[in-house]
């Protein structure tokens, strides 16, 4: 806890108007404080803190991005077929995602080919 203080601090006051030396003042319970620290919101400064950008993206962002990148590799698949064997179009560049690493140049691997397929 004494590493997040601050953020702690910050989401206590901004979403709930509780202050933290309530908890060390004993007006504060231990219980209610780790209720209220469990329920943040997810554009929390805690959560920014605990986990980076992935905070940024909900459920729906990951999803529309999974969309954008079916739709460019379908319409990549589409255009290969459809072009000269010399003449083929550079695989489509995912949606880069919150701790994935920029690999931006490198081909979808038989792997990622097999999971898009399934």
């Amino acid at each position: 806890m004494d590493e997040h203080a601050e953020a702690l601090e910050a989401d206590l006051l901004r979403y709930y108007g509780v202050d933290l030396l309530d908890w060390h003042r004993d007006r504060l319970s231990a219980r209610r404080l780790a209720v209220l620290v469990a329920h943040l919101p997810r554009d929390s400064a805690l959560n920014r803190e605990l986990h980076g950008d992935a905070a940024d993206w909900s459920v729906t962002d990951h999803l529309l991005a999974a969309a954008v990148d079916h739709l460019a590799a379908a319409n990549w698949m589409f255009a290969s077929v459809n072009s000269d064997e010399g003449d083929q179009p550079d695989p489509p560049t995912p949606v880069p995602r919150p701790g994935d690493a920029p690999d931006a140049d490198a081909p979808p691997t038989p792997a990622q080919l097999t999971r898009f397929f399934d």
